[in-house]
Parts: C-alpha cells; structure tokens; sequence
C-alpha cells in the first residue's frame, strides 16, 4: 500500500510520529505539536511580547538532535513513502 501525505496527516494526528523513507537523514521524524505557546520566561528573555497560544503545528525531530517547525515540500506532500518513526 502507498503511505500518502495524506496518509501520514492521519498519523500525525493520533498521535503517531512519522518519517519519509526517502529522507537521507537518519533519526530524523515528524510529530503533531498541540498547544504551543510563547511566553512566560522565554517571551522576557528575548524582551518580547508573548504571542496568543498557537493551535498545532508539525515539528521534526533533526539529525543533529534539534527540534524544529517543520514545512512540506511539493517532494513531501506527493511521496508515497511515509512510515511511522521507531
């Protein structure tokens, strides 16, 4: 069976990480992030304005062991090779 983007939307959304086979990158995944927001300690930090609360967004999990918002390619969003992350 292919594992469309959309596929693995539905992944994301239970809850589930999920990765490209075709990613070069080892380790590397994508998770749902939920009620994300800016402010408190971090927001006086950087002398900023906290932000209102973020509804969800899909972070990725780098190869150098960061974590980053992550945004689809056109590659991405028409593969056929999504799996779920170990």
């Amino acid at each position: 069976m292919n594992k469309n983007f959309g596929w693995a939307l539905d992944q994301l959304r239970s809850g589930a990480r999920v990765q490209r086979t075709g990613w070069n990158g080892r380790g590397m995944w994508l998770v749902l992030v939920n009620d994300w927001s800016f402010g408190g300690a971090a927001a006086e930090a950087f002398n900023a304005e906290p932000l209102p609360q973020v509804s969800s967004f899909i972070g990725m999990k780098t190869t150098d062991n960061k974590f980053v918002p992550w945004l689809a390619s056109q590659t991405d969003v028409l593969a056929t090779d999504w799996q779920v992350a170990e």
